[in-house]
């Protein structure tokens, strides 16, 4: 008995799914790749943030422990900038305008109040925003705490601060009525009227007090110096996920080929078991 000829189609079925299973983990396999290389990139450039952030770290810790030194003057005003100068310890000298003072809304860990910044007016006429320390509500008004107002030749020492155009957190400051969520240098001296404004204004530190002594408004020395620091978790993070792409890969990989072999392998198989068969049927015939 003659054995009847192979089917073509199926032959042709199994090639094209052969070349469809291998498409598809070529596919996956370039995902993988891109991903794999995404994640590491991000994982890359947190390092180097944290690298950068601990530098800065440093930087301003030096800058605040330092012995105070003279704030910079009208000739340096358009150079300074945050990445040089921000918390530098800076002196300045000269004589409060307290008829000009502004309150901005502050929170702080006594409290919610506000700061008082007062414009102090140098020798030759440069004015420097001044932020005396915290206030609470019941003690914004001036006759409250005129006690405490410097008058004349003052000096001080502080933390030098960029200013703040941006507002507050989801408020705009609102000049016309005099509401303050930010330290705006520009925006408060064009509100009060003064010229020849520094483009940053000083935090003043607290004047040495006996110790259990209550607080006297303005309270100063509040400012609070913190970087969040968390690119090493967002390091570990985004290197965890690539690792695990890794792995999925390496894994979708394996089984494909595993399921490429054993349909092979089962094909063969009972092509082999159909010739067995012809062959005995034509020794019986």
């Amino acid at each position: 008995m003659t054995p009847p000829p192979p089917d073509p189609s199926t032959h042709d079925d199994t090639s094209a799914g052969r070349q469809r299973g291998a498409a598809v983990r070529v596919a996956l396999a370039v995902c993988a790749a891109l991903a794999f290389a995404g994640f590491f990139a991000l994982g890359t450039w947190q390092v180097e943030r944290r690298a950068w952030k601990l530098d800065l770290i440093a930087r301003v810790e030096q800058r605040v422990h330092a012995p105070a030194s003279e704030a910079p003057g009208r000739e340096r005003w358009p150079l300074v900038n945050a990445a040089a100068d921000e918390y530098r310890h800076v002196r300045i000298a000269g004589r409060f305008l307290h008829d000009k003072e502004t309150l901005v809304q502050a929170s702080t860990r006594l409290g919610a109040g506000f700061w008082v910044l007062t414009p102090l007016q140098a020798a030759d006429g440069s004015i420097v925003l001044v932020n005396r320390g915290f206030v609470p509500p019941e003690a914004r008004e001036r006759a409250a705490r005129a006690a405490t107002e410097p008058q004349g030749e003052s000096t001080v020492a502080g933390l030098l601060r960029i200013s703040e155009p941006k507002g507050g957190f989801l408020r705009r400051n609102e000049p016309a009525a005099d509401r303050w969520f930010s330290r705006d240098v520009q925006a408060i001296a064009a509100a009060r009227g003064l010229h020849d404004a520094a483009p940053y204004f000083v935090d003043a530190e607290a004047a040495p007090s006996p110790p259990g002594t209550a607080p006297a408004w303005p309270a100063a020395g509040l400012t609070v110096i913190a970087f969040p620091n968390s690119h090493l978790v967002y390091a570990i993070t985004w290197y965890g996920l690539a690792l695990m792409v890794l792995g999925a890969a390496w894994f979708v990989w394996r089984e494909g080929h595993r399921r490429a072999g054993r349909t092979g392998g089962g094909t063969g198989e009972n092509t082999a078991d159909a010739d067995a068969t012809s062959r005995s049927d034509a020794r019986r015939d």
